[in-house]
């Protein structure tokens, strides 16, 4: 997670994540507790498996317009998913080099909802006449960098942001916080024994005070074993609404992965693990739990 490097990915990388861990409390918890076990000397010792998106599926937004920023740093689309019970497609993207971590973008397909939650999504979606990435000149990572905190419509109101949120936890979310960073990933397996694996890095996070998502149980595992996945619950944030209406909403949270061995390279040591070696992509069904980390169901445990 070293992010020191001069390359335009780099400054861009940075500028998403500094204000998603100065907002996102349990990333300095996390990573204070992780030094004081011996994990980690220091934050950029943590690779950082993946970062993830969430977008709606309208004219000139969704996964079409946030993906052009990645491909042109040298990312490659690979595995579409599909979440139907929450209504989402979903891709995830190779980084150009093993340093930089994955991208996984969602979008909401606003077809498929109802005519009332249509008309409040297109309400704010519906003057961007442009794709506004189109715009952003990507020799200058700043500007690239700054786009993901720009307002691209106005914050609704308190009473739409509900009506949203009855129909759709992940629409709300999208309309209040646009591009914000949804999560960064921790990748568990390469840490130190004992906390390689998710059983005991999870009781690590829990007596440092983090809830972890229950969703499908706290531990979410691929069909061939192979992925296992983690979550915390987002921490409530106090939202400012038009008319300058407040209230507590979900923020962003933090994953933790355990990649294994393919079965081919499960004989090797673990010094000799490279990314190569390890279980690659993701799992629809953990997927859909892990979304499930901002939801009241899981935030008002």
């Amino acid at each position: 997670m070293n992010f020191n490097a001069s390359t335009p990915l780099d400054h861009i990388l940075k500028a998403l994540f500094e204000p998603y861990k100065n907002n996102v409390p349990d990333v300095g918890l996390i990573v204070s507790a992780m030094v004081s076990k011996s994990m980690i000397a220091n934050e950029d010792d943590i690779i950082n498996d993946h970062i993830a998106f969430r977008t709606l599926g309208v004219p000139n937004l969704g996964i079409a317009s946030l993906e052009k920023i990645f491909l042109a740093y040298g990312y490659e689309r690979r595995d579409a998913y599909d979440f139907p019970e929450k209504k989402l497609d979903a891709f995830w993207y190779a980084p150009p080099s093993p340093k930089y971590p994955r991208i996984f973008i969602s979008e909401l397909r606003v077809g498929e909802l109802s005519q009332q939650t249509q008309e409040i999504i297109y309400k704010y979606t519906s003057g961007i006449g442009k794709d506004p990435v189109d715009s952003l000149d990507f020799d200058h990572p700043k500007t690239v960098g700054d786009f993901f905190y720009r307002p691209l419509w106005q914050v609704p109101t308190k009473e739409e942001f509900n009506t949203l949120a009855e129909e759709s936890e992940y629409a709300a979310w999208v309309i209040y916080n646009r591009y914000y960073l949804n999560h960064y990933t921790i990748s568990v397996h390469a840490l130190p024994e004992p906390y390689g694996k998710l059983e005991a890095f999870n009781e690590f996070l829990e007596d440092n005070g983090i809830k972890l998502n229950t969703s499908g149980g706290k531990i979410k595992t691929s069909a061939d074993g192979l992925l296992r996945q983690t979550s915390s619950i987002a921490k409530m944030i106090t939202a400012t609404f038009a008319h300058n209406e407040r209230m507590k909403i979900a923020g962003s949270y933090v994953e933790f992965a355990e990649r294994s061995p393919l079965p081919q390279f499960s004989k090797l040591p673990k010094d000799q693990l490279k990314p190569i070696h390890l279980r690659e992509g993701f799992e629809a069904n953990n997927a859909d739990k892990i979304f499930e980390s901002t939801y009241k169901e899981q935030t008002q445990q």
